[in-house]
């Protein structure tokens, strides 16, 4: 069953498909009541945006389903993560509170201030974190009923140049970095990536980037809901550019993937 809402859309995979593919950062909508404690001008909004975004991953999530024998379920937000961040942690565990982009963001990707010190992030949290989460728990518990194994791949993409607003500023900056988490990424499933991705000359595991989605619900005490991050260099899969070799490569690549991880 396929459905839509304003805030996120789930696709349907194949009925015995165990595959969810996790898009979470390429919206760029932001509802009004997001934005009405934004402090930015409305051009200064619009830039931030389009930087912040994993720019038109959702379109090679969409291009590697259709690609695939053996259909993945597609989990797709479709608000900017200036609404919120489904991927951080709601605690003081979520190292991004450092920087001002925990789970509801109070500065922008170079420090500005992108909501005001007093902003109280608690019914963002409530109206689409909260919603989003258990959305994408249910589908997961769903699936573990039939399947009795999950393999979320966590699509995201990242600036070919280091942002200010990134921890880890020294690290290298492959053209594929795959997020790898101890308790829920097996060697075999990044085996698995590196094979469908073997046409990239630079793959790094978590640099710049370190680990993987999983949800809440399930992290660290359920082995059968495996992860793995994929975060694309944009250059590397021109993401500006869905008509070019390199994006229809890429989206080939993450089909190989699904099937791979199918049998």
């Amino acid at each position: 069953m396929n459905f839509e809402l304003d805030q996120f859309s789930l696709i349907a995979g194949s009925p015995r498909s165990h595959v969810i593919i996790h898009v979470p950062h390429a919206g760029l909508t932001i509802p009004v009541d997001a934005c009405e404690s934004i402090v930015l001008t409305e051009a200064d909004l619009t830039s931030e945006v389009s930087v912040i975004a994993d720019t038109n991953t959702q379109l090679l999530a969409l291009e590697a389903y259709e690609m695939s024998s053996i259909k993945p379920h597609l989990f797709i937000n479709n608000l900017s993560r200036l609404v919120v961040d489904p991927e951080r942690c709601l605690d003081e565990s979520e190292t991004m509170n450092a920087v001002g982009m925990g789970a509801v963001y109070t500065q922008t990707h170079d420090g500005q201030t992108l909501r005001d010190a007093g902003f109280d992030p608690q019914p963002l949290v409530e109206r689409y974190f909260r919603p989003y989460s258990e959305s994408l728990s249910a589908l997961v518990a769903q699936i573990l009923t039939n399947e009795d194994r999950v393999v979320i791949i966590d699509l995201h993409s990242y600036a070919t140049n280091t942002l200010p607003y990134e921890i880890h500023q020294n690290d290298a900056r492959p053209e594929l970095c795959i997020g790898i988490d101890d308790f829920h990424t097996s060697e075999h499933l990044v085996d698995l990536v590196a094979k469908s991705f073997d046409y990239f000359d630079e793959v790094e595991i978590n640099q710049p980037f370190k680990g993987t989605y999983v949800p809440i619900y399930f992290y660290g005490v359920d082995a059968r809901v495996q992860s793995v991050m994929l975060e694309l260099r944009k250059d590397a899969y021109c993401a500006e550019v869905p008509t070019d070799v390199r994006f229809k490569q890429t989206a080939i690549a993450i089909a190989e993937l699904v099937q791979a991880l199918s049998k």
